[in-house]
C-alpha cells in the first residue's frame, strides 16, 4: 500500500536575518506549492532467506530530474550506501530516510517484527515538487510565450526541470536547478519524513482533520514529524539554521521563534560509535523550545509572488556577510536590528487587528476592502464612510508604513554589510508595485537579494498587478497562501492530472 504525504513551500514575510536569533519572531506563510513523497514497498514479498540479511534495498526516484538511485540500507547501523556511484546524491532525502527509520526503531518497542518485515520488503520512494518551486522562465521565453501566469499554467504539472546552462569557464561544474526561493529542500525533507513515519507506523497522519489543524487536538504526531524533519534538514545542510522553513512545512502559516541550537548537539556530534537510534532518541526527548502561534493573512487579501528574472541569490553567503558586519560594528547593528524588530512587530500587530475587525464587522470590512482595491493608497481614507471603515483604513495604512520602515532598515543593513539585500532594481520594482491600485504591501521575502518579490493585494486587484508586472518583465507565479502544513494525500498527485484531463475530453 502506497503512502503519499505532501508539505508546503514557504514565504518569510517578516523576520529576515532576525529570525536566526531568539527571541526574534518571523511571520512565515505556507503556500499552495507542495512537495510530494510517495513511499511503497519495493518487493511484493519477502524472500525466505532475507531474515539473515543485514541490509535492505532503497530506491529513490525523482522523475522531474530524470534521476533514479539505488541504495543499500544497513539494518544494523541504519546507514544508506549508494549501489551505483553515478548520478548526484540527495543528502536531504538520504538523511530523512536514515532518521525516519531510526525514529521507528527508537519508538516502536513492541512491534519490531512488523518494522523488520516492512524494511525487508525494501523502500520505493518517489519525490515530486510542484512547478512553482522551480523557475520555468527560460522555457516560457524560449517558447515565445508571454510572461504571464497563464503561460506557467500551460506547462504540464511536475514538468521536467531543465538545468541552467553550464558556466562557460571550462570548469566541470554541475549545472544548478533554477529555484524560486520557496524552500524546496525543507518541503521535500518534511514530505519524505512524514510519508516514511506514517508508512512505518510511527505516526498516524490520517487523523489530521480541521480540529487538529486549528490546534484543538493533540498535535503529538506532527511534533514527531517536525523534530525528525528539522534534524534531517539541519544535518544535511551542514548547519543549524533557524528552522522556520521546516516548521511551516509541518504546521503551516505561523508566527515563529526559533529553537535553541543545543537541542541538536547529539545529532551534530554523532559518530559511528553512537548508534543512530540512540541519537534520534536523544533528539526526540530534547527540550524543543521553538514557539509558533497561528497566523494567516486577513480575509480578502492575496499573496502574490513575482519572479524578476535576475537569477537567485545565495542565502548562506548573505547571512555570513550580515554576521560579519554584526561582529565588526556591534553598536550600529544592534540599533538596526532593534528598529527592524519594531517594524516587524508593528506589521504583525496591524494585520492581526485587521483579522479581528473582519471577524467583528465583516460587512463593513468587505465593503471598504473592495473600495480600496480599486484605488491607490493615498485615496483610501476618502472612501471610509463610517468609523469602523475609517479604523480599518487606518490599520491598512499603518501596515504599509511598517513595511516601508522594514524595507528601509533592510536596505541600510545591506549597505552596511556590503550585500544586495534590497538591490536598486528590486527597490524600483517594489516602489512601483506599492503605488499600484489595491496593493497593501510589497517586499522581498526572507534574506532578500534577487530571488522573488512578494505583494499583498486587496480584493480583486491581484489580476491588475500581475498584468502590470508582466509589462515590467516580472513573471507573476501561481503561488498563493495556503495556511495548511503537512498532509496525507489520497493518491499519487500525477493521477489527479490524468483524471482531470480525461474528464475534460468531450465524448461525442
Amino acid at each position: 500500500m502506497a503512502v503519499v504525504a505532501s508539505a508546503p513551500g514557504k514565504v518569510l514575510m517578516t523576520g529576515g536575518y532576525l529570525v536566526l536569533e531568539r527571541p526574534n519572531a518571523g511571520i512565515v506563510l505556507s503556500t499552495n506549492a507542495r512537495f510530494y513523497a510517495i513511499v511503497k514497498p519495493l518487493y511484493d514479498e519477502i524472500k525466505p532467506e532475507s531474515w539473515a540479511w543485514g541490509w535492505t534495498d532503497v530506491k529513490l526516484t525523482s522523475p522531474q530530474m530524470a534521476r533514479e538511485t539505488m541504495y543499500k540500507l544497513s539494518l544494523k547501523h541504519l546507514k544508506l550506501q549508494p549501489v551505483s556511484s553515478s548520478g548526484s546524491r540527495n543528502p536531504f532525502v538520504e538523511h530523512a530516510v536514515q532518521y525516519a527509520v531510526a525514529a521507528a526503531h527508537a519508538t516502536l518497542d513492541k512491534d519490531k517484527d512488523t518494522l523488520q518485515r516492512l524494511l525487508l520488503q525494501g523502500l520505493d520512494i518517489t519525490i515530486l515538487g510542484c512547478n512553482e518551486f522551480y523557475s520555468y522562465r527560460n522555457q516560457i521565453e524560449a517558447r515565445g510565450l508571454p510572461l504571464t501566469p497563464e503561460s506557467l499554467a500551460s506547462l504540464p504539472p511536475f514538468a521536467s526541470i531543465t538545468f541552467n546552462a553550464e558556466e562557460s569557464t571550462g570548469e566541470n561544474r554541475k549545472p544548478e536547478v533554477a529555484k524560486t526561493g520557496l524552500g524546496s529542500s525543507a518541503a521535500m525533507t518534511t514530505a519524505v519524513v512524514a510519508a516514511l513515519l506514517h508508512y512505518l507506523g510511527v505516526v498516524n497522519l490520517s487523523s489530521l482533520d480541521e480540529d487538529q489543524l486549528q490546534g484543538k487536538k493533540d498535535v503529538a504526531d506532527l511534533d514527531v514529524v517536525h523534530v525528525i524533519a528539522q534534524t534531517a534538514h539541519c544535518i544535511a545542510q551542514g548547519k543549524v539554521g533557524s528552522g522556520f522553513d521546516v516548521s511551516s512545512a509541518v504546521y503551516g502559516s505561523q508566527r515563529y521563534i526559533r529553537f535553541s541550537p543545543e537541542v541538536l548537539s547529539s545529532a551534530q556530534n554523532a559518530g559511528m560509535a553512537t548508534p543512530l537510534t540512540e541519537v534520534i532518541d536523544d533528539v526526540l526527548k530534547a527540550k524543543w523550545d521553538h514557539e509558533r502561534t497561528k497566523f494567516s493573512l486577513p480575509p480578502l487579501m492575496t499573496l502574490l509572488l513575482g519572479e524578476p528574472g535576475c537569477g537567485g541569490s545565495s542565502t548562506p553567503s548573505m547571512v555570513g556577510a550580515v554576521k560579519k558586519w554584526q561582529r565588526s560594528d556591534p553598536q550600529d547593528s544592534l540599533e538596526t536590528w532593534r528598529r527592524l524588530s519594531e517594524g516587524n512587530s508593528a506589521l504583525e500587530a496591524h494585520l492581526n487587528t485587521l483579522s479581528k475587525l473582519a471577524e467583528r464587522r465583516y460587512n463593513a470590512y468587505e465593503c471598504i476592502i473592495n473600495a480600496c482595491s480599486l484605488l491607490p493608497a493615498e485615496k483610501w481614507l476618502e472612501r471610509a464612510n463610517e468609523p469602523t471603515q475609517a479604523e480599518i483604513v487606518k490599520e491598512l495604512l499603518g501596515a504599509r508604513d511598517a513595511m516601508l520602515r522594514i524595507r528601509y532598515q533592510m536596505r541600510k543593513m545591506g549597505e552596511a554589510a556590503g550585500i544586495p539585500i534590497e538591490p536598486e532594481s528590486q527597490s524600483q520594482l517594489l516602489d512601483a508595485t506599492m503605488n499600484m491600485e489595491g496593493v497593501l504591501l510589497a517586499g522581498i521575502p526572507g534574506a532578500g537579494g534577487f530571488d522573488a518579490v512578494f505583494a499583498v493585494t486587496l480584493g480583486a486587484s491581484s489580476q491588475n498587478v500581475t498584468q502590470a508586472w508582466s509589462s515590467l518583465n516580472v513573471l507573476a507565479m501561481l503561488v498563493r497562501e495556503d495556511p495548511h502544513g503537512v498532509s496525507l494525500e489520497n493518491n499519487d498527485p500525477r493521477a489527479k492530472e490524468i483524471t482531470t484531463a480525461v474528464s475534460s475530453i468531450q465524448l461525442e
